[in-house]
């Protein structure tokens, strides 16, 4: 929650699909885009599969068979490549691929993306945006490990989620460690006592509960993300004043954490019960219908 006396920023929220939302976005508006897809779990899908048609030979002229990356790099190889692996890739990709198109294009010079996805498709993410937007442009893989709720004796229980972390420049991106929350030493009596009553920094391995299901901040929405995450992710990536994005916007945790720290927020959602829950957490703000 905002400081007595703090200053909040603004939250917009936009109901509908989001790939239409996106593409009626200004280019560079933000400076962080998070992204928390629904998980290919397996399970039907019910949305259309679609195209992308952005992508240039040689002369400038568009060529849907032979889909390039953003440097030129050669995609539809890769595509097939991973379709052999997983006959549901077009499936799931074909309906998240032109959401991160667009989201890159409109992360800012010094922005950051960060998609959040779990075990079942991480690792071909990260092949697929390496190939959309350049290796170059990969900073961190964040996992994000929790120890709540049932666990599995027939394997090892996965708990932890993994969150990519992908910039817009390399040499011009904001990162502001001193903004982030400290954690206790894991071994306290190694550091000077100082060090110890300060804590240290996080690295790429954040333990984190989930949202208890008694926790001030739950909201009853069922993917909701807990506000320590995105409080970490929105400190160091953005400044006060910047716009973050979030096209799964969900129980509004992007927003309500921006807001709370001065920094405004464009939620998009199509689901009802979402927005309606959204706009229950955060009462001021508005709708986009509802902005002039």
């Amino acid at each position: 929650m905002a400081a007595p006396g703090a200053v909040t920023g603004d939250v917009v929220i936009h109901q509908g699909d989001n790939l239409e939302v996106a593409r009626s976005l200004p280019a560079g508006a933000f400076t962080v885009v998070y992204l928390d897809p629904p998980f290919n779990t397996g399970r039907e899908r019910t949305r259309a599969v679609e195209t992308v048609t952005w992508a240039r030979d040689a002369e400038g002229e568009t060529d849907a068979a032979t889909r390039r990356g953003f440097h030129g790099r050669d995609y539809e190889r890769l595509r097939g490549d991973l379709r052999t692996y997983d006959d549901r890739f077009d499936d799931y990709w074909g309906f998240l691929e032109p959401r991160l198109v667009e989201a890159w294009r409109l992360l800012a010079d010094d922005g950051t993306l960060y998609l959040h996805l779990d075990y079942r498709e991480v690792h071909y993410a990260k092949v697929l945006l390496d190939a959309l937007v350049g290796r170059e442009h990969f900073l961190n893989e964040i996992v994000w490990a929790y120890d709540y709720g049932g666990k599995t004796r027939r394997r090892w229980p996965p708990k932890h989620d993994t969150i990519l972390v992908y910039v817009k420049d390399p040499t011009r991106y904001w990162f502001d460690a001193d903004a982030v929350d400290r954690e206790p030493y894991m071994a306290p009596g190694l550091v000077t006592p100082e060090k110890a009553a300060r804590g240290k920094l996080p690295t790429d391995v954040w333990w984190h509960t989930i949202v208890p299901t008694t926790g001030r901040e739950k909201t009853g929405y069922p993917t909701q993300k807990p506000e320590g995450v995105l409080r970490r992710i929105v400190a160091a990536s953005s400044r006060p004043g910047d716009t973050v994005l979030d096209l799964f916007a969900g129980s509004g945790t992007t927003g309500a954490v921006a807001a709370a720290l001065g920094r405004h927020a464009v939620l998009v959602d199509d689901n009802p019960e979402a927005i309606a829950v959204m706009r229950a957490r955060m009462p001021r703000a508005r709708l986009a219908t509802d902005v002039p």
